[in-house]
């Protein structure tokens, strides 16, 4: 399988390489433009699909791997934060609490059109932070390309209490669901 990721994230290509996977990049270069008229899994999913259309244009061939995550909070959908302050309203609205993390993700052949997708959610509880662990965190720069302004793979490692589904989903690529994909595109 020719993969093609359409994706710039670090942390995706990360795993995909950890777990041996070959791919080339292309990334998708598109504005991201959440659609708040519908459901937050919804969403994502149309976001990652938008990618994949997009690198298919300029692709004649290949299984091209979109996804986009996004954090939801009592009904609020959590991108990535624009400044400092945004990060830290973001994680003084996930301190204490639990919450949820969603990823769209679609497989997409370049040739055909057909296509296979999913979506994958997975609930993280947050610790209580003081406001020096949120000001130490954010100094750090790591909030600032996550959306819900946290890496879990990171320093906010030590923030996460505990986790319901799957971790790579918080990092930003099921691992689970990309096998199931993958497997159902060659059937």
């Amino acid at each position: 399988m020719n993969l093609v990721l359409a994706s710039a994230s670090p942390r995706r290509a990360a795993l995909l390489r950890q777990v041996g996977i070959s791919f080339e990049i292309v990334k998708p270069g598109i504005e991201e433009k959440p659609d708040y008229t519908l459901l937050p899994g919804e969403m994502a999913a149309k976001l990652a699909r938008e990618k994949a259309l997009k690198v298919a244009k300029s692709l004649e061939s290949g299984i091209i791997l979109a996804a986009d995550t996004i954090v939801l909070y009592r009904g609020k959908v959590l991108g990535k934060p624009r400044d400092p302050e945004d990060a830290r309203g973001m994680l003084n609205l996930l301190n204490g609490g639990v919450h949820e993390v969603l990823t769209g993700l679609i497989l997409l052949d370049a040739a055909s059109g057909k296509e296979k997708s999913g979506i994958s959610v997975t609930s993280v509880w947050m610790k209580d932070l003081s406001d020096h662990e949120i000001d130490d965190y954010i100094n750090s720069g790591e909030p600032f390309d996550k959306a819900g302004a946290y890496g879990i793979q990171g320093k906010a490692a030590l923030f996460v209490e505990k986790i319901e589904g799957c971790y790579f989903n918080v990092v930003g690529l099921p691992l689970g669901l990309l096998f199931d994909l993958m497997k159902r595109m060659q059937a």
